[in-house]
């Protein structure tokens, strides 16, 4: 779903109310596509998130900022520098294209009051935010574009800002339906909904097919075969769809599948979809779009910060099972080193029967009924010496065959532990938890550590829960975090649990010497289930036992534990329910 021209000017509406006149406190720049800026009025802070992702452009108010990285990027300086304190002036949009205008009333070095506009475009893969001076030249953007990248237009600091190329549509805001109608009918014969994207500067797919589903009372219309009372109807839809575009006097509504998916978006309510999704309306335009993009833009966000991680993981991953591969193959061969001995047995007793200087001789085998064994031999040796010879290489393949055993076990048990990692860096959430993760895979030597002395987030604690019976549940977000939870933190009388034989999080459920319902237990399980790599999965095994029967064998990975005397309840991992018990 984009976000539209039409779109956009009831959000440009919604700013404006709020936050003419403000200042510019701060800003900041989580990754390399968003900027947010807090603005400061009389009567409270406001956070403006600017987003230039290629799948999720668009500017509004959002409550909670994106975490920051520790060291601010070089234009969210050059913004600070140019922007704190300046003053929202003005903000504009031309006609009903995707983009708007942020003009700011500044002070530049030698004490002078200038104009500093922040141009914003969404515009998909091309959006962009780009800061220009009073005299129209650019001083820096989002995303730079230079000459490799666009033939067409540059964006530079030092070049002056130009308008990306306009295209050949109507706009609501001067002109009429019946100039909307006439342009479509001049047109090919396609379905009315395309027609009229074709032919309407700033709305969106699903706006267009929502008139067409209104034209044509559920069914599809196409241009050229329209009935009168449908072009009447046509006539009367779009008049509504102008009007309300130009007096601003749209509502936010948000249409979601039934497992609760956010789907499409508009400023006008949508019918198409009949009882196949639920159309809600949301308090206002911000909060629609922060509701939309909130999940997307936290995976997004976590898997930019974590790819060096994943290429890690993946590289080391790829690496252990080349080499349990390699040395499951060295094990097979050694699995005849007893036809080596047999060899060395067989030569010794018949010395005197091997020729000098032969490649082989054919013997009886007295270890298998007499048949005869024909043997190769060095004919640079004597026989003695080819026997001794045959000893070694069974010696050689004897050791050979416990080491490469021991080797596959630890080759398995670091995949495992990979496994496990893997796990809990797709559920990281906080740049402090991913900075856990790099410090224990430090710890077990899978991660270079940095030189020099390197300064330590502080820790962070267990995620908590409540259950509906009011039982306090913890849930580990890592492998250090998991044994600290388990082995120091939870009392022998809280229940401990663990998908079966999946990686996930340890789970405890705090009794306080309570004995908990079966309902309890149920939503503990069901948090291991969501905690864990079977979240898209149902009917989950959850393994659960007091924590005074789980235990850290000797030596082992973190997060690593053995237990016994436990039952198994089985779990489908529903999101709305961790949400409902999430302790703020």
């Amino acid at each position: 779903m984009a976000l539209d021209g039409a779109f956009l000017r009831h959000i440009i509406a919604e700013i404006s109310q709020k936050a003419i006149g403000a200042r510019v406190d701060k800003i900041y720049q989580p990754n390399r596509d968003e900027l947010v800026l807090a603005l400061r009025t009389r009567q409270e802070m406001l956070k403006l998130l600017i987003s230039a992702r290629a799948n999720s452009p668009r500017v509004h108010f959002i409550t909670s900022a994106p975490e920051n990285p520790s060291v601010p990027p070089m234009l969210c300086m050059l913004l600070r520098k140019r922007l704190t304190g300046a003053k929202l002036a003005e903000i504009s949009q031309p006609d009903l294209e995707r983009m708007l205008y942020l003009d700011f009333d500044a002070v530049n070095e030698l004490g002078d009051s200038v104009r500093l506009r922040l141009a914003v475009e969404i515009m998909g893969k091309y959006s962009n935010a780009i800061l220009v001076d009073q005299d129209g030249k650019i001083i820096d953007a989002l995303k730079r574009v230079d000459a490799e990248m666009s033939s067409q237009r540059l964006v530079l600091p030092g070049l002056r800002y130009e308008l990306p190329p306009p295209q050949d549509k109507l706009c609501m805001l001067n002109s009429t339906p019946e100039q909307a109608v006439q342009r479509i009918e001049a047109g090919k014969n396609e379905h009315l909904a395309k027609a009229l994207l074709n032919a309407l500067q700033g709305v969106s797919p699903v706006v267009c097919r929502e008139i067409e589903f209104l034209v044509g009372r559920g069914a599809d219309v196409a241009v050229r075969e329209m009935s009168s009372q449908q072009r009447e109807r046509l006539l009367f839809f779009l008049g509504d769809l102008f009007e309300t575009v130009r007096q601003k006097s749209g509502q936010p509504y948000i249409v979601t599948l039934p497992e609760g998916k956010p789907l499409e978006f508009s400023f006008r309510n949508i019918t198409q979809y009949g009882r196949a999704a639920v159309v809600s309306q949301c308090a206002s335009f911000s909060q629609l779009l922060d509701a939309f993009y909130e999940q997307r833009d936290r995976l997004e966000r976590m898997h930019a910060r974590s790819l060096d991680l994943l290429r890690l993981l993946t590289n080391v991953s790829d690496r252990l099972s080349r080499k349990i591969n390699l040395q499951q193959e060295e094990l097979k061969h050694c699995a005849d080193r007893d036809t080596l001995r047999v060899c060395g047995d067989l030569l010794n007793a018949n010395l005197y029967r091997v020729e000098k200087g032969a490649s082989q001789v054919e013997l009886e085998n007295f270890y298998d009924d007499m048949k005869p064994l024909r043997i190769k031999l060095d004919p640079a040796l004597t026989a003695s010496q080819n026997a001794q010879k045959y000893y070694k290489d069974y010696r050689k393949a004897r050791t050979a065959e416990t080491v490469l055993a021991q080797q596959i076990q630890q080759a398995r048990e670091d995949l495992d532990y990979i496994d496990t990692v893997f796990d809990a860096l797709s559920r990281a959430e906080t740049e402090r938890e991913l900075a856990e993760i790099r410090q224990e895979l430090s710890e077990q030597g899978f991660l270079r550590t940095p030189k020099g002395k390197q300064k330590q987030p502080p820790l962070l604690g267990p995620m908590r829960f409540t259950t509906a019976g009011g039982f306090t549940v913890l849930v580990g977000r890592n492998n250090r975090q998991n044994d600290k939870l388990t082995l120091k933190q939870a009392d022998n009388r809280d229940i401990w649990f663990h998908t079966k034989n999946i990686p996930g999080s340890h789970v405890i459920l705090v009794t306080e010497g309570r004995t908990p319902a079966e309902a309890d237990l149920v939503a503990a399980a069901q948090l291991a289930a969501w905690h864990s790599k079977a979240r898209e999965s149902s009917q989950v095994p959850v393994d659960y036992t007091q924590v005074r029967h789980v235990n850290k064998p000797q030596g082992a990975k973190p997060g690593r534990v053995i237990y016994v005397d436990y039952k198994t309840i089985y779990a489908t991992p529903d999101r709305a329910l961790v949400e409902q018990m999430r302790q703020e």
